[in-house]
Formats: C-alpha cells, structure tokens, sequence
C-alpha cells in the first residue's frame, strides 16, 4: 500500500503530499489501510442501492470518500472531491498491478 500511495503521489493526479520523507508516507498509507478496513465496509453497505443502480461504478464514489477520510487526519492533501476520485481509481489500479506482480499466489 505505501509503495501504491508513493506512486500515485508521485504522478500527481489529485493527490499530494506536502512533507517529504518516509514517516509521512507510512503514518498514511497505515490510515488508509484503517479506513479501508473499517470505514469502506460500512458505506459500502449503507450505499448498496446506488451501487447496484449504477452497475458498482459508485464504488468509485464510496472509494473518493473513504480517501477523503484518511486525507483529514494525515498529511495527505486532495485537490477537491475530483481529485479524490481520480486518485482513489489510480491508488486502486496501481495497488492491485503490485498485488499482481509481487503475489506468490497461483505461481
């Protein structure tokens, strides 16, 4: 996770992190994972509806807003509820190009 959040940091899409170094870097990435683990279920459950209606491409929005959520209590900075889409469907598509490429399962 700390490696896809450098990287969609450092493409710049939406996403930015105002203190250089590793801490930051890891404090977010560890929060993240938190409100990955603990906020997304909740709204993804609360939100079913809409993300049935819309074929799961509300999970996009679901995704915007759990970033948002970890960006207000780290160092994180999103430029605006666009950013945070975009830099959640970036984080996800990198995120699982290095699950893919670094997994040990089915090899």
């Amino acid at each position: 996770m700390t490696l896809a959040l450098y990287l969609t940091v450092t493409l710049g899409v939406g996403l930015r992190m105002p203190q250089d170094g590793l801490g930051p870097l890891l404090i977010t990435a560890a929060v993240v994972g938190l409100v990955n683990a603990l906020v997304r279920p909740i709204l993804v459950l609360v939100t079913l509806p809409l993300t049935v209606i819309t074929f799961g491409l509300f999970l996009l929005v679901v995704n915007a807003i759990a970033l948002l959520v970890a960006a207000a209590v780290t160092p994180l900075e999103v430029t605006g509820f666009g950013g945070a889409v975009l830099g959640a469907l970036v984080l996800s598509i990198i995120n699982m190009v290095l699950t893919r490429l670094f997994s040990t399962r089915g090899r």
